[in-house]
């Protein structure tokens, strides 16, 4: 841990120098607040995936700037496959003791043809089971022998998908009407929308907004409740601003932005102070929109 931790404060002073962090010159990255997933490589034999997933989990649970913990590495990857039970035994193993570092687990990452059949049977059903509360992209749900239970699990739980339209279409030549967007958004599963990796896929949060609206038919409104799912469902401390992110519907306390109880509130939780930027954001937004159109 001690090695892992000094390696991240390495990189991190490096970014702040690149980016002229704390001069006159700095650039606009500097005010971007970093938080990061754990990654275990699951295309590993078992031995050494199981000592990241375990260093994974402490250092989750000791440093703040880690939030969470996640398996990566091609899902469709002989290893990782084979093992996939025996990684979401371990996984559960260490929730156990570790019950406060939250999970966000690729699962699903495959399609017909990618994998054998019995390989699409039920990895998103496994990684919702072990408490992942995000599904990294959840391409294959389709093809689930219990996929309907899975989607109302989701549902009702708020397990939300991360979807990766780019990334999806560049490794798995999964988009249009095959992608399953849609079909979680009809079975009430929350949405968020993520790049996966903007450093391989050179794609950034712009694109892949504009490709829901393009290819998979999403209007401002649904893009707006992807936005505000996008900071409610993450691993950002603090409580979330909303009791319902569909509606949405504020806490009770904060029904009126200003009042006290509510400023105490948001000047302790910073996830709700996020929210309220970007319902300010919003209405900017939407105000000078309006005013160009020429609306009243």
């Amino acid at each position: 841990m001690p090695k892992a931790r000094a390696e991240l404060d390495a990189d991190e002073a490096a970014a702040e120098k690149a980016m002229a962090c704390g001069t006159p010159g700095a650039e606009a990255g500097c005010k971007v607040a970093v938080h990061y997933l754990f990654q275990a490589l699951r295309a590993l034999p078992p031995g050494p995936v199981y000592r990241s997933l375990i260093l994974g989990f402490m250092i989750a649970d000791a440093d703040p700037r880690f939030v969470g913990v996640n398996i990566v590495m091609p899902e469709d990857a002989y290893p990782a496959r084979r093992d996939y039970k025996l990684h979401m035994a371990m996984i559960r193993f260490l929730a156990a003791k570790y019950p406060n570092v939250k999970l966000s687990l690729h699962a699903g990452e495959v399609t017909l043809g990618l994998v054998p059949p019995q390989d699409l049977r039920d990895h998103i059903a496994q990684a919702v089971a072990v408490g992942a509360r995000r599904i990294g992209h959840g391409t294959g749900i389709a093809f689930e022998d219990k996929a309907e239970d899975t989607l109302a699990r989701m549902a009702r739980d708020g397990v939300a998908v991360e979807i990766n339209l780019s990334s999806n279409d560049v490794i798995l030549g999964v988009k249009g009407e095959d992608h399953p967007l849609n079909l979680y958004r009809a079975h009430g599963v929350p949405v968020v929308l993520s790049t996966d990796d903007q450093g391989v896929l050179r794609s950034d949060m712009t694109n892949e907004y504009v490709r829901a609206a393009r290819e998979q038919g999403l209007g401002y409104a649904d893009l707006k409740k992807i936005a505000r799912a996008g900071l409610h469902y993450s691993f950002l401390p603090g409580a979330s601003l909303w009791s319902d992110p569909g509606l949405p519907v504020p806490i009770a306390m904060c029904a009126d932005l200003e009042a006290p109880g509510c400023v105490k509130f948001l000047s302790e939780n910073g996830k709700a102070r996020l929210q309220v930027e970007l319902e300010l954001r919003f209405a900017a937004f939407e105000q000078a929109r309006l005013a160009r159109a020429g609306t009243p």
